[in-house]
This record gives C-alpha cells, structure tokens and sequence, in this order.
C-alpha cells in the first residue's frame, strides 16, 4: 500500500480535510481505490462526547463508531461508506498500548512511545487500508505541525517513510495571508511552518498553498527556494465559492499525476472522468430560483461568533438536493433560544429544519418552529431530535396531551410521548455515555404511500440514491425486505410507543419503523405540503452524486 499524510500548518481549519478528500476523488478517478483516516490528538476515545461548538459535527459511520466531521467529507467526496477504521484518537492509541501491557503483550519491555505507541499508529493505519481493500491510504494528521500533542503522529509518519521510501509521501496545507495594506500574499507563515516539518525530519513533497486568492509564480517560486522544493511542486488552494469546485481546481494543476509519479504509480485511467462532478458544481451556477431555509439549532453560537460546523452534514445535504433541482438555498441560523423568547419571526421562510440536539436547553424554542411550520403549512424536516420535538408539539396542541414532553427534557413530564430507549437506563446509571446509544446503520421499513415512501421510490430506487449504498448491511436477519431502506443513528431516545394509537387516531402518521414494528423511525402529517421527521440521520449518507432522496423531497416542497 501507498501512504499519502496531509498536515497542517500556521492556523487549524484550514481545510485539510477537504483537500484530503479532493485529493481522494482525484486519485480515485485515476483508477485507484483510495481510503480516507483521519487523525485526532485528542485523548477521547472517540467523538461521541465532545460539545458540538467545541469539534463541530459528530459523524457516525455505519458501523457506528461517533466520528471527526471530516469523515463526512470524506464520504461525500470519494463516494464510499467508511468504518471504524478510518478514524484514529490519542486515546484509542493510548488504551490499546496500556491495555497490551497490562496483558503482559510487550513481554516485559519497557513500554515507550517510541516504538510501541508509533507502531500501534502506524498498525492502524495499515489496518485502515486492508479492512477497506485500498491501494492508497489518505492519512489526514489533525492540529497544526509544532503542537505538543499531535508529536507523536508526525513522528510515526517520519518512520514509516524511513522504512518504506517509496510508499510514503508529505503534503503539507499551509497559509498565506492575504494584507490589504500591502495588497500581497506572505508567504512567511508557510515558509516557517514548512521548517517547522524539517526540523522533526520531514520534508514535505508538496505544499498546498491555502489563500484567498490563486499564489502567484513569485509567490510559488520563493516557497519552492526557501522550502526546498520544485516550484511545480507548489499546489494553489484559493477561497472557492464551493469545496465541490476544489477536485477541478486541482486536476487543472496535474495534482492526480504528480501524486502518483512520486508514489511510483502510473495513472490505471489516463485522463479520468469527472464529467459528472463537473456537471454538479455547475448546477450552483445554473439556479435561477432561491429557497429561504430557516435552520432552528443550538449549537451555532460559540462567543460573538455563530458557526455552522455543528450541522455540516445537514447544511451540504441541502446543497446537494436544492442544487440538483435547479434552485439556490437562503440558510439562515436560528438560535431556538430566540424563537423560544421571541426575539426572531419565521415568516418569510419556504422551510424550516430542526436538526439534532441534546439535552433540554432550547427545546421550547424548536417546538415553537414546529408549532408554526405545522400551522402555516410551511414544508418542515425534523432530523432525530426534530423528530421528537415534533411528536411533543403534535402531542399538546393537537392530541391535547397537556405537558406532554421528552424525558430528557423534563424527567417528571406527565405525558413522555419520548421516553429513553430501555436497554439506555443501566448505561446512564453507570454513567457509560461514550459510545452506548443507538448507532450506526440500521433497516427501517417505510409505510407505503405515505409522503416518505414516495421520496424513496421518486428519488431512490430509479436515481440510485444514496440510501441504497449501505444495502444488506445488517439485513441477514431480515425475513421480509419489503419497502426496507438503511439508514444511520445516534439517539438515546425514542418514541414511546405507549402513546401511539391515541396519536394514530389523533392523525399522526407512522411513515416507518423498525423491521419488527417495534421502534418508531419515522412520522408525517397529511394535510400538510410536507410535514416529516426522522429519528434517523439521512444527512449521513447524501452524496454530491447521489442527493438523499428526503431531501430531494423537502427541497421539492420549497420550492412550491
């Protein structure tokens, strides 16, 4: 196998990982099959307990490991479900060596991070690479170069490169400032932080140069003197109007064939073909019509600041579905807080989403949004908890369940239309947060003829859409596979089922549900434009090239 490691340096987010994945699809359209790992520092095992605000998304695979957000770019570049594999902590690393000396694995060695914990990383990066049958594996080395914490990662790069020449090679994403006063880009920043790679024994084989505008010769020609490198090897990275455009921006630069030509490989496909991804980045610059979604979240806010990383997924699945039909999306950020004390108005909107939370903060706000898309028959998509904040505002203004509520908002409601999933009460008991609740990917039949089922069969079986791409995952158990899509989870509770014939018979819709009718997956309402939520993530899985068909559906709605 081939390594590829992408670091970083000056300033973090500075699109590593969406140049990981470009470079993924790049390479994967000469012909090869490429897996994307993405590294953290962090001594958390996974993702799955870390604030929204503090990481950005988690993204869970399919099979069910909670995940850094790149590894949805990942997906949604290169086309491919990943698994626990392709994501590697601190903590994972750390655990496994003290757990092996515990065992007594090492033999009575002295256990040093130089060797054992460089060869665990490096164990599982070749670990990576087999489970996913990959000729290349794209490592994308989290945190920026000169960081206590990300240390020993470099250093396993620089040793597996020590053993295999040939198979290893450096790309390093670095910045150039853009000063108005001066009206230049400096390259300083890049030259500092590339001597900062030298001095740990890395020579990087690329610099991929991040910038506002497209580097200039000069600008390339004084980092190849001072980096030490061929000026061809300098790849441009501007500010794009979309990542999507990133893979073009690249291929125009000989970036795919350069690559290979330093990893001994010949392109298996000359030219390639990114007809259709071309096609697609097009579609943004066709739309003639706008939609006006309102996003209703918690977790935008982070200081004076609003980010949207906290979404990333939902916000993209949005983009790809309104693009595809030929509109532009408006997203505007709405905190629920504000719609909770009435400091924001919804009209105007063509739709509302409430995406995903936790806890019970902002949750009157969120059914507040769901109160009035319900009423003013504007299209609503409730994702997991906008589900169940759409199944408690159903409850109390139409069921008229007085007080109706989650339990993981108000534990002492005396109508829990959402109660905690009952195999979860031990694990909270005992504290066990990481990794416990209802994960990955999981088959739910849809109820037929409702508005679910007909996205599906609209947008899914004849456009072979995203939800198909995890079939037979899990299915062995399924006897009946009728109306049976997959998709993937992250939630701790659920509907309660209690509570369900007398929301039936009060016009709620069960559009899907677990195999074996027992877990709620899915409501809508009739009489409404489009009404739905899921308990489960479609965002997971929409792709550029293949948008989720729910989407594609609410998207429809808006534009009505």
């Amino acid at each position: 196998m081939k390594y590829i490691f992408i670091s970083g340096g000056v300033v973090s987010g500075l699109g590593k990982g969406i140049t990981a994945a470009a470079i993924g699809l790049i390479l994967k359209n000469r012909g090869y099959k490429v897996t994307n790992v993405k590294i953290d520092m962090y001594l958390n095992v996974d993702a799955g307990t870390i604030r929204p605000q503090e990481h950005g998304e988690v993204f869970v695979t399919q099979d069910g490991l909670e995940t850094d957000q790149d590894l949805g770019n990942y997906e949604r570049f290169v086309g491919v479900s990943l698994d626990r594999n392709n994501y590697i902590t601190t903590g994972q690393v750390y655990k496994t060596v003290i757990d092996r000396e515990r065992a007594f694995g090492y033999d009575g060695e002295d256990v040093e991070a130089i060797p054992h914990v460089t060869d665990e990383i490096n164990n599982r990066l070749e670990k990576a690479g087999k489970s996913n049958k990959a000729d290349i594996v794209i490592v994308e080395l989290g945190g920026t170069v000169g960081e206590y914490q990300n240390s020993l990662f470099f250093e396993a790069s620089r040793i597996l490169r020590l053993k295999q020449p040939k198979n290893v090679i450096q790309v390093h994403v670095t910045y150039l400032p853009f000063l108005k006063n001066i009206g230049e880009l400096k390259s300083k920043p890049a030259q500092q932080s590339s001597h900062m790679l030298n001095a740990m024994g890395i020579q990087p084989d690329f610099i991929v140069a991040r910038s506002e505008k497209i580097i200039d010769e000069k600008r390339k020609e004084k980092l190849g003197v001072f980096c030490n490198l061929a000026q061809e090897d300098i790849i441009s990275n501007p500010d794009l109007e979309s990542v999507y455009e990133l893979p073009q921006h690249f291929e125009k630069q000989n970036f795919a064939k350069k690559i290979l030509k330093k990893l001994n490989l010949k392109p298996k496909n000359e030219t390639g073909d990114l007809k259709k991804w071309y096609e697609f980045v097009d579609y943004k610059k066709t739309a003639k019509k706008t939609v006006k979604i309102a996003m209703v979240g918690k977790y935008f806010n982070t200081g004076d600041y609003k980010l949207t990383d906290s979404y990333i997924s939902v916000i993209e699945a949005i983009k790809q579905a309104a693009w595809t039909l030929g509109v532009s999306p408006e997203l505007s950020w709405i905190d629920s807080g504000d719609v909770e004390n009435n400091k924001v108005n919804l009209k105007g909107f063509n739709g509302i989403v409430v995406p995903q939370g936790w806890g019970s903060r902002g949750t009157e706000g969120k059914i507040k949004a769901v109160k009035f898309a319900r009423e003013n028959k504007i299209p609503y998509l409730g994702l997991c908890f906008g589900m169940q904040m759409a199944v408690i505002e159903f409850a109390r203004d139409v069921a008229k369940l007085d007080g109706a509520n989650s339990v993981e908002a108000d534990p002492k409601t005396k109508h829990p239309v959402v109660h905690i999933m009952p195999d979860q009460v031990e694990y909270l008991k005992k504290k066990q947060y990481g990794g416990t609740i209802r994960l990955g990917s999981w088959p739910c039949r849809l109820t037929p003829e409702t508005k679910l089922d007909q996205a599906y069969k609209k947008y899914g079986q004849d456009n072979g859409a995203a939800w198909n791409i995890e079939d037979n995952f899990k299915s062995e158990n399924i006897k009946d596979k009728t109306n049976i899509i997959f998709e993937r989870h992250r939630h701790r509770y659920e509907f309660n089922n209690d509570y369900r014939e007398q929301l039936e018979k009060a016009g709620l819709i069960i559009s899907g549900t677990s195999p074996d009718g027992k877990l709620v997956e899915a409501i809508e309402l009739k009489n409404h434009p489009f009404f739905v939520a899921t308990q489960f993530h479609p965002e997971y899985i929409a792709r550029p090239l293949k948008p989720h068909p729910v989407f594609l559906a609410f998207i429809e709605a808006t534009k009505k």
